[in-house]
This record gives structure tokens, sequence and C-alpha cells, in this order.
């Protein structure tokens, strides 16, 4: 959904009556209702397009730390998602996070890491295994390449030598190298000719200028679908807050960020309209998503203040209690919705379109598939993520079963971070006060199996409603509401369930 359809923007949407009544809506009270298909699920399109970022697995991951470091955004990106880092770390923590994603994977990687010939293999060693990589490049002090070490070169090394220069160890004569400028498909040629996994590209002066790996032209072969910044690079996104939004977005901005998350729970405020200004002003290209929000009016004043994408949500989530410590929220599928609506009438305003993040509340692909019959167009996840192999939470054993931990950002243990701004407390000496809770969830196994469940429930959907796209599913597809006895009928039900 690159392009998007215009005159869809002004059909009028099937879904107006379901929502026009002063109740709100859930995931749970409405279904999709089957339509005419001429598409089978394997044949639909789930590629959506979020300020500039092409997403082939409308998929982002929450920014909570429990869900989303530099492990996970790796994962979710070779998916074909995005991953949103959590700032409940200090400045230079993030950015390490973003370089570590930055550095997982490239098509050619620019200013790669070096070492001194002066430095020892404990250190070779210790900086190959900070940055997960098998080699590292030998440069003098005016950055001319000398040689390179990589695991081969130490695999029988005994404890005795890691005290002895990386000069002792290295490949130097015979270094096959290519000049500046050199492109994938001749690389690819080099590396086979020679036998070789890593390529340094280097300038007329033998000066280190990039690099090129076996282990990343490969990545690329295997994951076509991974999400790629212009240079090769996977993609991924930092959350701010509003009392440290300049700092630290110059940090992340020099560390390549992809796009910021003003991350508060309640962004129809002045702070978060603030936040929003200063970024724009400061970096005028840079995609910020500002949220969370569930109003029109919520929508239209981020949207002046000059976010790129709107984020909903308040209190959807499986761990959040602010609808029940502060008494406020709103059902996720109206706001979707109503959030949703607004969007489009704002962006036809500008002149842009204005997507829609629905932020919570999902705890199945069924969920998914309505979230965007009601208008998002992407969907960001926390709780179904929690579980993976990627996860940062201590996996724990309890009665037989393996779970991880996962807690709110609102939680007393999250705030005790640097998490409390968030919910607008915890300054000026007032004590936090929570709206979230610390819990488990299912070990889940690995993110590229969950992520597959996941899209294929996406993709049987869009089969039923005969959406060959994610804007048909936006915008041609109806919901219908259920009862208490319909939501009983959707579940296995009069049956003992044996396997789950």
């Amino acid at each position: 959904m690159t392009d998007h359809d215009q005159t869809a923007a002004y059909r009028p949407n099937p879904n107006h009556d379901l929502f026009g009544h002063h109740e709100a809506l859930t995931f749970d009270d409405v279904l999709v209702v089957p339509g005419w298909s001429e598409v089978l699920p394997t044949e639909v399109d789930t590629t959506t397009e979020i300020a500039g970022l092409v997403l082939r697995t409308p998929l982002l991951s929450a920014a909570m730390d429990t869900v989303t470091e530099a492990p996970l955004a790796v994962a979710l990106a070779r998916e074909g998602g995005v991953g949103v880092l959590h700032r409940n770390l200090s400045v230079e923590d993030q950015v390490d996070n973003v370089d570590r994603v930055k550095r997982a994977q490239s098509g050619m990687i620019d200013h790669p890491v070096s070492l001194n010939p002066r430095a020892t293999l404990a250190d070779a060693e210790a900086m190959m295994a900070r940055h997960k990589i098998s080699g590292v490049p030998i440069c003098d002090d005016d950055g001319r390449l000398v040689g390179i070490l990589t695991n081969r070169d130490v695999r029988f090394c005994g404890d005795d030598e890691y005290g002895r220069p990386v000069t002792e160890f290295m490949t130097g004569e015979g270094l096959v190298t290519a000049p500046e400028g050199t492109g994938l498909d001749e690389a690819v040629q080099i590396l086979h000719k020679h036998r070789i996994e890593k390529l340094p590209l280097v300038d007329a002066a033998g000066r280190l200028c990039g690099l090129i790996t076996v282990k990343d032209i490969v990545k690329r072969i295997e994951k076509p679908e991974s999400t790629l910044d212009e240079r090769g690079r996977l993609c991924v996104g930092a959350a701010v807050g509003v009392t440290d939004v300049a700092e630290r977005t110059e940090a992340l901005v020099g560390a390549d960020v992809d796009f910021l998350v003003i991350d508060t729970a309640h962004g129809h405020t002045r702070g978060v309209v603030d936040a929003v200004a200063t970024i724009k002003k400061g970096w005028p290209d840079l995609c910020v998503v500002a949220g969370n929000v569930v109003t029109r009016e919520g929508v239209e004043a981020l949207a002046e203040a000059g976010a790129d994408v709107i984020k909903v949500g308040v209190g959807a989530g499986s761990i959040c209690t602010t609808r029940i410590v502060a008494g406020a929220g709103m059902p996720q599928m109206s706001a979707i919705f109503d959030c949703a609506q607004a969007a489009r009438e704002i962006g036809r305003r500008y002149g842009r379109h204005l997507p829609i993040i629905a932020d919570g509340g999902v705890v199945t692909s069924g969920d998914i598939v309505k979230a965007f019959v009601g208008g998002a167009d992407a969907v960001m996840v926390g709780n179904l993520l929690a579980g993976v192999d990627e996860a940062p939470g201590d996996l724990e054993l309890v009665d037989g079963a393996m779970w991880k931990t996962y807690r709110g950002m609102g939680s007393a243990g999250a705030m005790r971070g640097r998490a409390a701004d968030r919910y607008g407390t915890g300054q000026g000496g007032h004590k936090h006060v929570a709206e979230g809770v610390e819990a488990r969830v299912r070990y889940a196994g690995p993110l590229a199996e969950l992520v597959s469940q996941l899209i294929g429930g996406l993709r049987s959907g869009m089969g039923y409603a005969g959406a060959a796209n994610l804007s048909d599913l936006q915008n041609r597809t109806r919901l219908v509401r259920i009862t208490g006895a319909g939501l009983r009928e959707s579940h296995p039900h009069d049956v003992d369930v044996t396997r789950d």
C-alpha cells in the first residue's frame, strides 16, 4: 500500500453506523463480515507505508523494557516489521541499541569498527563479542588498512596468547581488498573468486572506508522482505519523552535512527505538542510518531504540531491499569475508527497521508484484522511479542511451563527507571502512581515463527473479506456487532479441548 488510493478516502465507510452511537466498542464486540472474494490468503498484499517506511509486515513492537531492545528490533526488521526501542535506558545505552541494529545487517558497512595494530588479541575478542561480529579490520594511526583478524585466525589460540598484539595473528600479506565504490554484484564475484567472507573497501590512499561481508549478502537473500534503509541496513525506531526530547533526539539522530516515537500515555497535551514541534524545528526531515490519543481532537492537535504518524490507544494494553486507576480511556475499536476518520479528513486538508498506528489491546491475529478494518495503517504489539526468545524479559519455569516476565511501562518497577514522565508522575517530588502491573506471559519461541502465525491470520482474514490489500480491508470491509452469546460462540465451545 505504498501508493494510497485517493478516491478511497472519499468513499463512505460502511462502518459509520456501527460506530455512530454513544457507546464505544472494542475488538471482542465486533466481527468481520465475510464478503465476495477473488483472492486467496497466499495472494494478498500486507504491505503498508508509515511516513516513508515500507513495511511488508505491518507490525511495530512496543517501546517497552520487557519487549524491545536490539535483539528483538533486529529480528522484527528482518521479518518485514520494525521495532521501537524503549527509553527506560540512558541516552548512551539507547544509542548503543540503535547502533547494534544498524550494524546487524548492511549492504555495505560504512565506517566499520577497527582496531589499531597495538591492540591485543583480548581487545579484539572483546570488540567482536560486543558487536557480535566474526572479524575486525586492523588499521594504522592514519586509517590505512594493514590487515584483518577473523575467528579463523584465533580459533585455536591458548589463554596465554591473549595478551599478544593482533599483528601476530591477523591476515596481512595477500589481503584481498576492493576500491571504494565497488557495488554488491561486483563484490559477490570477488568474494566467490577468492573464497573469502569479508571484503574491505579502501580509498586511493589505502584507508579503510567500508566492508562487505558474505553474511550480510546471505541475510538479504534469505529475508528479501526485511525493512531496510537506503543503505541496506535494518530500520529501527526509538522512543523519546517530553522531558529530555532535544538531548535524546540529537543523540539518536547521530546514530541514524529511522524515526522517533513520542512515548507518552496521554498525547493530547501541551508537553507532547511542544515535543513534536521541538523535533520538527531541529530535524524537519525526521519522521515523528506521536501519541497516544483516542479522539479526533487529539489527532488534530498532533497533526497541527507536525506529527507524521499518530499512535492510538489509551488503557487498552493487557498490563495497563489506566482505566482503573484514572478512570480514563476509550475502547480500542472505537478509538481506532474515530482517529482514522479524523486522520483522513486532516490529511486531505494538509495534502498528505496521515497514518494511524493501533497501539494496545491486540491479543490474537483476528484483532489485527479488525484493527485494519477500523482504519489503522499498522499495529503495535507488546504482549504478543514479550514471550519470544528475542525479548529481554527473564525466562521462568512455573508449574512445568515456561514463562517470560512482562510489565507495563506504568508499573511501579518500570517507573523506578525513566518511565515516570510517560504518565506525568515522578516529577517535582510527587510519588509515582502506578498505572500498570508486572506479570508473566507464556514463552512463545522464536519471533519469526510467531510473526508467521500472526501474518498468516491477517492473510486469512483478508481472504474472508475479499481484500486484496490493506486499503481494501480499510475501505471496503464491513463489521458487525455481536452479543456476549456471539462472543462465546466465536470461541471453542461445548467440547473438552485437548490441544490448544
